[in-house]
C-alpha cells in the first residue's frame, strides 16, 4: 500500500501540492491527470522519492521513507521503476546497455541476466534494435526502451510521466498496452497524462482510477 495523508509540497508562499490524501492499492492502475502546472510531475517525484513532503505523511510499501537509513532507502527506490517523458537514455550506450543499466547500478551481474535483458527487449518489440544507440531510435522506440529499463529490476511500482506525450496515437496505444500487461502481472501502475483520449481508450483494457489535480489539489477520483 502507498498512501499520502494530507501531503503538501512547495514553499510557504506557494504550495505546488496541498493537503493530498490518496491511497494506491498494490496491483492497481491509476491515471493522474490535470492541466499543465497542476502538480502531476511533482506528485510523481514524491512517489519516486526525489522530493519529500513539507507536511503530511507519505508511506511507501508501508514504510515512511523519511525514517529510513541510506541503505534501506536505496532498497526502497529499487522497488520503483520510472518512465520519463524525455526518455533519459544515455546516448553513448546501446539500447541493450541502457536497459541493463539499473542492474549495473545495483551491482548485479549483467552477464548472468543476459536472458532477462533479451526477453524484455523482445517484449517491447525491439529485438532488432538492441545494438542501436538512442540517436538512431525513433521516439516510440526510445519510450519502449525506457519502459524495459524501468522494469528490468522487477519493480513493485511503475510511474510513467506522460509516456505517450512524444509519440503518435498508434504508438501511444502500444505503450498503453505494455503498461496494462505489466499491471496484469501484479505491478502497480501510475500514469501521469494530460491525454484524456488515452484514458478513455483504456476502458476496454483495464479497470483504472483517475485522479485529477487542479492547482495542486485533488479534484476528483473516479473509476473508468
Amino acid at each position: 500500500m502507498i498512501s499520502l495523508e494530507q501531503v503538501s509540497y512547495g514553499y510557504e508562499d506557494r504550495l505546488t501540492l496541498s493537503d493530498l490524501t490518496v491511497r494506491i492499492a498494490p496491483g492497481s492502475f491509476h491515471f493522474l491527470t490535470g492541466p499543465s502546472g497542476a502538480g502531476k510531475t511533482t506528485l510523481l517525484k514524491l512517489l519516486y522519492l526525489e522530493r519529500r513532503p513539507v507536511s503530511g505523511r507519505l508511506l511507501m510499501f508501508g514504510d515512511d521513507p523519511a525514517g529510513l537509513d541510506a541503505a534501506r532507502l536505496t532498497r526502497m527506490r529499487r522497488r520503483i521503476g520510472v518512465v520519463f517523458q524525455d526518455f533519459r537514455l544515455l546516448d553513448h550506450l546501446s539500447l541493450r546497455e541502457n536497459v541493463a543499466l539499473p542492474l549495473r547500478v545495483a551491482g548485479r551481474d549483467v552477464a548472468a541476466h543476459a536472458s532477462d535483458i533479451d526477453e524484455l527487449i523482445k517484449w517491447v518489440g525491439l529485438s532488432k534494435r538492441g545494438s542501436a544507440h538512442p540517436p538512431e531510435l525513433s521516439a516510440g522506440e526510445k519510450q519502449r526502451a525506457a519502459i524495459a529499463r524501468a522494469v528490468i529490476n522487477g519493480p513493485d511500482l511503475v510511474l510513467a510521466d506522460e509516456p505517450t506525450g512524444n509519440v503518435d496515437p498508434e504508438m501511444g496505444a502500444r505503450i498503453l498496452r505494455l503498461l496494462v500487461e505489466l499491471n496484469s502481472l501484479g505491478t502497480t501502475i501510475v500514469v501521469a497524462t494530460h491525454d484524456l483520449g488515452l484514458i478513455r481508450s483504456a476502458k476496454t483494457l483495464v479497470t483504472a482510477r483517475t485522479l485529477r489535480l487542479i492547482d495542486g489539489r485533488l479534484a476528483q477520483g473516479v473509476a473508468l
